[in-house]
């Protein structure tokens, strides 16, 4: 049971308590997490497409008319996002409803940033999805065929890294209100991409003890409603795994 206690992902962490197990009723299946994980990303994709529709129809009259179609939209998805997310952290069970919103939201938040990205760099959402799903892919066969197993040390460390990074991210944040940037960590030179690299393999380990806390779900009988909790967890790594390869790319273009 600690072993479920201990997960870097805030959505997965402490995720399932003794109190979620399911005494005589109806059950979470890892193919039920599958599938819902499945619908999610449908839902995030499609608004995704709508914000991205919006910035090319734009993008005809100026580059202005673009930035400014997708900022509000992009602004609702980011702040509706974190709002839905902190709500279904809190109240797992409302997670069949709030998950999908979630989706929903993030996506306008994809479609936005991965339209401006496209802007300067043709063909590099693309490239970013795929790399995305492939890493996804690649990591399930590593945990499924027992390549990479999950241990506490490497809970600990993954969660540590993890925290690390989100620090850092919080601090560059606010620094940057008093005009300190960190140029090197965020350029196109080999420290920039090294640092991306480090991040974007921190994400893609989190996608294993994902992997593992859901398994671990369905095996000790959390409920039914745990399956759109679980898919709601890995939609917030695949977005951040996301996000930080598309930035790893958008680097390497600039060289």
């Amino acid at each position: 049971m600690a072993d479920l206690m201990r997960t870097s992902n805030p959505a997965l962490r402490g995720a399932f308590g003794s109190g979620d197990v399911a005494y005589g009723a109806e059950t979470m299946t890892i193919s039920g997490a599958v599938n819902k994980t499945g619908i999610l990303i449908i839902l995030c994709v499609a608004t995704a497409a709508w914000t991205w529709n919006r910035f090319f129809g734009a993008l005809a009259t100026s580059p202005e008319d673009a930035m400014a179609s997708v900022a509000l939209p992009a602004m609702v998805g980011g702040i509706g996002g974190f709002i839905v997310a902190m709500v279904t952290i809190f109240k797992k069970e409302w997670a069949g409803v709030t998950a999908p919103i979630y989706a929903l939201l993030e996506g306008l938040v994809l479609g936005g940033v991965s339209a401006m990205m496209e802007m300067r760099f043709h063909g590099i959402a693309i490239q970013a999805v795929a790399l995305t799903f492939g890493t996804l892919v690649a990591m399930l066969i590593a945990y499924r065929t027992g390549l990479i197993k999950v241990t506490d040390r490497m809970r600990l460390g993954i969660v540590a890294a993890t925290g690390g990074i989100a620090v850092f991210y919080f601090l560059q944040f606010i620094l940057g209100f008093f005009g300190v940037h960190f140029t090197t960590i965020n350029g196109s030179g080999p420290v920039g991409i090294g640092f991306s690299l480090l991040v974007v393999g921190i994400a893609a380990l989190n996608l294993v003890l994902d992997f593992d806390l859901i398994e671990s779900g369905a095996n000790m009988g959390a409920p039914k409603y745990m399956e759109w909790y679980s898919a709601f967890a890995l939609m917030i790594t695949l977005i951040w795994l996301y996000f930080e390869i598309l930035r790893l790319l958008s680097k390497a273009r600039s060289r």
